[in-house]
């Protein structure tokens, strides 16, 4: 069994990670960090866990007893963190926040399997990808593959209020989210440089911008994504290049039909799509913000980090209706 620990287990992934962990065949969770809510039942914040476990959050973090440990923080906490306790060195880690994506005087492998699936299984330590990154990565790869991003790119994506973290906030509310649509950081969205960098990883340089404008959307959970690339290439040799770029991978599918966001929530999968309209080439990806954006690629890097399975404990029944 892979001994787990949690940091941050209160908010929304780690609420997810507990769910996927409880029924991960693999897996037990040796501890549930959260200060604020230490001595409470996890159900009693995570209520969709009723009936499922009597774990209870501790202020204690006792990282001599597991194997891995996942930073569940907000942005830039997980290097403020790691610079006021020690974490032994045979503990693998696996951060959700942004502090190590960026390559840099650190040891961290960026956990994007479709591209790192072999330094991600030789890693000690991982920066879980972004979900917006994830949605725009998994659309555009195979055009950089086929060296297909010399223009600057344009990228609108709709994301669910989860991805906005469990803290109520005055764009998160129901009354304000409800049946309303807005952007926010548009062309300056902190996910913009991990995308980058994959795209150079794969494409061997990139000289194009990518244009990104996230929108809020009226649901919980889900990214939809729309990219557009001017080529001249051919859209039979587009189409075969994506489903061989994917052919190996475990989550990621290209459809040959439109895909819509359905068919992905509540599961760890990624789909994509592509249409050729004269010179524009229309990219659709979608993913649940929380799985495969976050928690369920964290332990599908957990999986390779250990030596089993990759899909074991993930593979989740879409929504659908």
């Amino acid at each position: 069994m892979i001994r787990i620990g949690i940091l941050g287990a209160a908010g929304y992934t780690g609420g997810e990670l507990i769910r996927l962990l409880l029924n991960h065949p693999e897996a037990e969770i040796v501890f549930a960090n959260s200060e604020s809510n230490a001595g409470n039942l996890v159900s009693d914040v995570h209520e969709g866990l009723v009936g499922d476990c009597s774990l209870r959050f501790t202020d204690q973090m006792p990282f001599e007893q597991v194997d891995v440990v996942f930073f569940c923080f907000g942005h830039g906490k997980s290097e403020a963190f790691l610079q006021e306790h020690t974490i032994p060195a045979h503990v693998k880690i696996i951060d959700l926040a942004q502090d190590f994506r960026i390559k840099g005087d650190h040891d961290y492998v960026y956990g994007l399997p479709e591209i790192n699936r072999e330094e991600i299984a030789q890693a000690q330590h991982v920066a879980n990808p972004g979900c917006f990154a994830t949605a725009i990565q998994v659309a555009l790869l195979p055009a950089a593959h086929l060296n297909l991003l010399k223009e600057d790119v344009s990228v609108n994506a709709i994301t669910g209020s989860t991805g906005a973290g469990q803290k109520p906030g005055a764009t998160t509310h129901f009354s304000w989210r409800a049946d309303n649509l807005s952007i926010y950081k548009p062309f300056q969205h902190q996910h913009i440089a991990e995308i980058c960098q994959s795209l150079k990883q794969v494409q061997g340089y990139l000289d194009a911008s990518i244009d990104f404008i996230p929108y809020r959307g009226p649901f919980a959970r889900g990214i939809f994504c729309t990219a557009v690339v001017k080529t001249p290439a051919p859209i039979e040799d587009i189409i075969e290049t994506y489903k061989d770029f994917y052919a190996d991978a475990v989550f990621t599918h290209y459809s040959d039909k439109p895909i819509d966001l359905k068919q992905v929530v509540n599961t760890n999968k990624a789909l994509v799509h592509v249409e050729k309209y004269e010179n524009k080439l229309l990219i659709t990806s979608a993913i649940d913000n929380l799985l495969k954006g976050a928690i369920g690629q964290a332990v599908q890097n957990m999986n390779l980090m250990f030596g089993i399975d990759e899909a074991t404990g993930l593979r989740l029944k879409a929504s659908a209706f």
